[in-house]
């Protein structure tokens, strides 16, 4: 646990060491909050409630997203990628830490800074302009929590399952972006997947992505409610454990056939 700790401690570092780059992606977070804010807002000129989200609950949807955006980091990230092109993932191998378990706790420092300076100030915005539904009781806020926590683990588990890939293709960035947009439809950061036809959300939800973002959300706006939240992190406990396991059978499959300097 002291090695995970000491991992995770580095994370955050790494990140907090670019104030200004944080300060620039607050900025551009709220700036977005606004405009899709107002967006989702001309739906509700003609209807109180669609897919069980009212005006409220979707503006808090709106806001949470943006929030969740650098927690999460479901965008761009294929630093395991250019590591196993460059060769750079035989010292990986050499160090005595598994690189996903690794990866995972220096994640997770990063997920915490983010969360701190990523993800309050720009829901705070948000809060003070509209009108936003909060955790019914301190429960709920803790099960939102969790729910992130999970939903942290999930999206590394996915964004180090396709980086692997790179073991077996020369241009690992096609790969990543259709994963990417992937993850970016079925995990309700677009629009919620409340909103999706019966068809699309039976698939949304037959995938790990609604673990990511959806279903941290529906907890915090109260759509996941008593029993309901503790499915929903059983959900997310069990797509993590899942996806974690993948990440590692593709992992170690493409060691097998990794040769760093004909060795």
């Amino acid at each position: 646990m002291r090695m995970d700790w000491e991992l995770a401690r580095s994370g955050y570092r790494r990140y907090a060491a670019y104030p200004a780059a944080t300060v620039a992606g607050v900025f551009t977070n709220t700036v977005f909050g606004f405009l899709r804010g107002y967006v989702l807002l001309a739906l509700y000129e003609h209807r109180d409630v669609i897919g069980g989200y009212d005006a409220s609950d979707t503006l808090t949807y709106t806001w949470l997203t943006q929030g969740l955006i650098a927690i999460v980091y479901i965008w761009g990230w294929q630093d395991l990628a250019v590591r196993i092109h460059s060769g750079d993932v035989a010292t990986d191998l050499a160090r005595p830490v598994d690189p996903l378990r690794a990866g995972l706790s220096f994640d997770y420092g990063r997920a915490l800074y983010h969360a701190l300076f990523r993800g309050v100030p720009p829901f705070l915005v948000g809060a003070l302009v509209f009108d936003l539904t909060g955790p019914s009781n301190p429960l709920v806020a803790v099960a939102f929590a969790l729910s992130v926590v999970f939903a942290t683990g999930v999206s590394y588990a996915w964004r180090f399952l396709y980086n692997s890939v790179a073991f077996w293709v020369l241009h690992y960035r096609g790969p990543a972006v259709i994963a990417m947009l992937v993850a970016n439809l079925f995990s309700g950061f677009i629009i919620p997947v409340a909103f999706f036809p019966d068809w699309l959300k039976t698939i949304a939800y037959a995938t790990p992505f609604p673990a990511m973002v959806q279903m941290p959300i529906d907890v915090f706006v109260g759509k996941a409610d008593g029993i309901e939240v503790l499915y929903t992190l059983a959900v997310q406990l069990a797509w993590l454990v899942g996806l974690l396991l993948a990440s590692r059978a593709v992992f170690a499959a493409g060691t097998r056939r990794l040769v760093i300097q004909g060795g």
